[in-house]
C-alpha cells in the first residue's frame, strides 16, 4: 500500500510541473478553468454519445423535409425500437428535435431538426471534416 502512495505522489508532483503547451493563442476558452469547461459540456457529451443519437441526427441534417418514425426504423439496424423511441424523446426534451403526431390511421409521427438542433448538427459536421482531415484509415 505504501508504494502505490508514494507512486502516485510522484506522478502527481511530475504532473503538476508539466504545462500543456498552447497552439493557439486566440483560444475562446482563455481565462476558463478546464474543470470548469468541463462541467459546462457535461450536457452536450451526454447527449450526443449516447447510442443512436448521430445516427438520427445525421439524416436529419441532409434534408429540410421532416422525417417519419418508420424512415428511422429501416435506416437504423440493430437499434432496438425502445433505444430509438428514448433517443428521440430526448432529443425533442432537449429542444434539439420538433415532433409532430398527426391523428391519423395508421399513426404518423414526424420529425425535424429545430434552429438549435440545426446549429448542433452543424457542429458535428466540422467534427467530421475535421477526422476526414486528421485520421487515417488503413
Amino acid at each position: 500500500m505504501e508504494t502505490k502512495a508514494i507512486s502516485k505522489k510522484s506522478i502527481a508532483a511530475t504532473s503538476a510541473k508539466k504545462a500543456l503547451p498552447v497552439f493557439n493563442e486566440s483560444c475562446i476558452f482563455d481565462g476558463y478553468e478546464p474543470e470548469q469547461v468541463m462541467n459546462e459540456t457535461k450536457k452536450l457529451r451526454e447527449l450526443i454519445t449516447k447510442r443512436g443519437t448521430l445516427e438520427i441526427l445525421i439524416p436529419l441534417c441532409c434534408t429540410t423535409d421532416p422525417v417519419r418514425y418508420i424512415k428511422f426504423r429501416k435506416s437504423m439496424k440493430g437499434f432496438s425500437s425502445k433505444t430509438l423511441a428514448a433517443r428521440l424523446k430526448q432529443l425533442d426534451k432537449n429542444g434539439i428535435l420538433e415532433r409532430r403526431a398527426y391523428n391519423e390511421i395508421p399513426p404518423r409521427v414526424e420529425y425535424r431538426l429545430t434552429r438549435k438542433g440545426q446549429e448542433l448538427v452543424d457542429s458535428v459536421i466540422g467534427l467530421l471534416q475535421w477526422m476526414r482531415k486528421w485520421s487515417r484509415f488503413d
